[in-house]
């Protein structure tokens, strides 16, 4: 740490955020995606965000989409602004002036199991072989696999603690059979390279006291699937799509699939096509 390096420092209204998005214990990429969609909506006043009327709201809306911001972006944003206004200034005045716009959602691109099986076998690594499969196999999130630590690998239930879920939510997610005997594997493997230790991340990033990034496991499926010869756009995501549907393609009930999703609203979970 370079001591003489300037310190910046986070104004009183941006602390607030963050102590609130903190007590609800929110992912770290969904607090940066907050802060950043606050910051601009300040941009646009030209002034602090906690002065803003409720005409001035109405005019960011407008001036976003004259802008050609997409509609998922602009409810993304709409989100995070509903949430500032709401519990950091306490104005929900103002957060009932914004609107959510509907949008057809696209079917998400699912690979068949034989395609996943190939992506997992093109990694690189054993960690990412681990991490891939980890993402696939219990369904996770980006995030949520980068968030793991060892100590929330649970082999007697045969459980994965995620601690912080979308929305700062608890959950325990499925540990298949088949997956278990590949943790360990990686697990003396981490520990021979000195990066794995029982109370550090599962997987840890190039620093073994920071985790892998989500935007590494972007990279590490990316790579794996031209590796593999997948001709589909791909990224972490797609292995939880592909998790939900090859559970509907085996019969499992949605609302099973709905709680290991972690998913608030069934028709989230419903929207994922049984393909059989």
């Amino acid at each position: 740490m370079n001591i003489l390096a300037p310190v910046v420092a986070v104004s009183p209204l941006r602390q607030r955020l963050i102590d609130e998005m903190e007590m609800r214990r929110f992912g770290r990429e969904t607090q940066r995606n907050y802060i950043r969609d606050v910051g601009r909506f300040a941009t646009f006043l030209g002034r602090l965000p906690d002065t803003a009327t409720a005409e001035e709201v109405r005019r960011f809306q407008v001036d976003q989409l004259d802008q050609g911001v997409s509609v998922p972006t602009m409810n993304a944003i709409v989100s995070a602004l509903r949430f500032f206004f709401t519990q950091t200034l306490d104005r929900p005045d103002l957060a009932r002036k914004l609107v959510r716009t509907g949008h057809i959602r696209k079917l998400p691109v699912v690979l068949s199991q034989d395609e996943v099986a190939r992506l997992l076998g093109a990694t690189t690594s054993l960690k990412h072989q681990a991490a891939l499969s980890v993402a696939y196999g219990a369904g996770l999130r980006a995030s949520e696999v980068a968030a793991l630590k060892v100590r929330d690998v649970d082999s007697e239930r045969m459980l994965l603690r995620v601690e912080r879920g979308k929305g700062g939510q608890y959950r325990n997610a499925m540990l298949p059979a088949g997956l278990l005997p590949l943790l360990r594997e990686w697990w003396k493997a981490g520990r021979q390279q000195g990066v794995m230790h029982p109370d550090g991340w599962l997987f840890p990033g190039q620093h073994y006291l920071k985790p892998l990034s989500t935007r590494q496991l972007h990279r590490v499926v990316v790579e794996a699937g031209h590796a593999a010869g997948i001709g589909k756009r791909i990224g972490p995501h797609t292995l939880r799509h592909c998790f939900a549907t090859h559970l509907l393609e085996d019969g499992v009930d949605v609302r099973v699939i709905q709680a290991l999703l972690g998913h608030a609203r069934l028709d989230t979970t419903a929207f994922y096509p049984n393909r059989r």
